[in-house]
């Protein structure tokens, strides 16, 4: 008696030998070689951030003290937490006011068209601004102080980061900053 090999999908075979197909290979060789040449193009090709820094021209000689002319000076005390104090004029006779770095923009240009019309719109009567850093302010309110002038187009600004007057130190502590 012969027996018959039955395959597993139910079917007999009826004389027919199996053959094995070989699997198809894909050869990624190419591809890879492809893959390098693009990230090298793409590498040689891009261009990266360029650092971008604010010139800041000081002087070679040391500018003598000389009083600013109080009805054009603004004075930008930075303190903590990203607030700024600034007044008109002189320390102790002006009001101080307090606002951020998002208004400080409108308090410049509000004070440049008040200084301009005080003067009668002289051209050489423009504003000072003195920017005193505290020992609370930051790094970055300083810069964002400096970005602040190239936007607001304040032609003449200091930077005074040598000790705080008296009454600036005293205005700065009554209203906690």
């Amino acid at each position: 008696m012969a027996t018959l090999s039955i395959p597993q999908n139910g079917q007999a075979m009826k004389g027919k030998s199996r053959t094995r197909k070989p699997v198809p290979s894909v050869d990624l060789t190419a591809m890879v070689d492809l893959a390098f040449l693009l990230i090298t193009f793409f590498m040689l090709t891009t261009s990266l951030s360029k650092s971008q820094a604010m010139e800041i021209a000081k002087p070679v000689i040391d500018v003598p003290s000389q009083p600013y002319p109080a009805s054009r000076t603004v004075t930008l005390l930075l303190g903590k937490a990203n607030h700024i104090v600034w007044y008109r004029g002189e320390p102790g006779k002006a009001e101080p006011q307090k606002t951020t770095f998002a208004t400080i923009h409108e308090v410049l240009s509000a004070n440049k068209l008040a200084i301009a019309k005080q003067h009668g719109n002289d051209p050489s009567k423009f504003m000072v601004v003195i920017i005193k850093p505290t020992e609370k302010s930051t790094y970055k309110n300083f810069v964002d102080a400096l970005d602040e002038m190239k936007i607001s187009d304040v032609k003449s600004y200091l930077i005074d980061d040598g000790h705080l007057l008296k009454e600036d130190a005293d205005l700065l502590t009554g209203l906690g900053l």
